[in-house]
């Protein structure tokens, strides 16, 4: 049935991941995912790396939006950011294995609200990420 509702895995992996150039450019793979959050997972690599030695901050920054992007459409209405800040707490190196953990904070009519933590492979939290969404209300 073409209108049924779709899942959030055939949404975050099939509709936008399989789509999604620069996502797939990072490596981010989809860990896990429900309607109200989403886990994704990267390494960092050297060529992601600036002048300093350490991960670009829109490395970072790049990858929090992902995980967002994937958890804030997963609760099947297609949603855009309209509002969103990062917060670097620790350098970031290559070949750091980084995860990014998105939850839902508010879900609304028209807007919703995430955070996502981004831990390094030692679970330290390396970046804070906040981000707001623009509910369409079209349907996936």
């Amino acid at each position: 049935m073409e209108n049924a509702p779709k899942s959030p895995t055939e949404i975050a992996q099939n509709l936008m991941l399989n789509h999604d150039a620069f996502s797939q450019w990072l490596g981010i793979e989809i860990v896990a995912i429900t309607q109200e959050s989403c886990t994704t997972k990267m390494t960092v690599s050297l060529q992601m790396t600036n002048g300093f030695g350490v991960a670009h901050g829109g490395i970072t920054y790049s990858f929090a939006d992902s995980a967002f992007a994937f958890a804030c459409n997963a609760l099947g209405i297609k949603s855009v950011s309209i509002e969103t800040g990062i917060s670097h707490l620790r350098p970031v190196f290559a070949h750091d294995v980084l995860t990014a953990h998105a939850v839902q904070n508010y879900a609304g009519n028209k807007t919703s609200v995430f955070t996502v933590e981004i831990h390094n492979q030692k679970a330290e939290l390396v970046a804070l990420f906040k981000g707001t969404a623009y509910r369409t209300g079209k349907a996936w």
